[in-house]
């Protein structure tokens, strides 16, 4: 089976602009394609897992995510660093959108996404991390089995806690939680 790194997009893979589909305007986050190309290099698979509500606010159509996808791609792909899946949560309970506006188990912190992933790419969740930038995405790979990495950029206002949400280690970007990750490794 394989292992993973399960990444948050927006605040831990790229800057977070709040519901932005231009691909203009999206950058990769400091620390990013450095920590990306250690984990790929060590044998992760790396898989981007993401809420985005905005599809069912209607702020953006679903396609528009195509265009998100191929820019983290084109980003990556300099120094050889491929995505292995990009899987989103398009719903969100008060959205406006009947199709979209629903309860989920996709949704972080559910872990549907991580557990959809798993399965289609063989992944071994113990031997898998998740890391990102708000405790919902800690509780999602808690919940799921994974290690978990919190980026703590100032993202995570709330700092509600129960014995989910508790990360396994903090770093300032993903190079940082890379170097933890493979310092850790049996």
């Amino acid at each position: 089976m394989n292992k993973a790194v399960f990444i948050d997009k927006d605040g831990t893979l790229i800057h977070d602009i709040p519901y932005n589909v231009n691909p203009s305007l999206i950058s990769l986050q400091e620390g990013a394609l450095d920590g990306l190309q250690l984990l790929k290099a060590n044998g992760f698979l790396l898989v981007v897992i993401t809420n985005q509500a905005g599809i069912a606010h209607g702020y953006f159509q679903e396609k528009a995510l195509e265009a998100v996808q191929e820019k983290i791609r084109q980003l990556l792909k300099p120094r050889g660093v491929h995505l292995s899946g990009f899987y989103y949560c398009p719903h969100h309970p008060l959205g406006k959108s009947r199709e979209y506006a629903i309860e989920c188990d996709c949704r972080k912190p559910g872990t549907g996404m991580i557990l959809e992933a798993a399965d289609h790419l063989d992944i071994d969740l113990s031997r898998s991390w998740m890391i990102g930038d708000i405790l919902h995405d800690i509780e999602a790979g808690n919940k799921a089995g994974c290690h978990t990495i919190l980026i703590n950029n100032g993202n995570e206002t709330e700092w509600i806690m129960n014995e989910y949400r508790k990360p396994h280690y903090m770093a300032d970007n993903i190079r940082q939680a890379a170097d933890f990750i493979l310092n850790v490794l049996p």
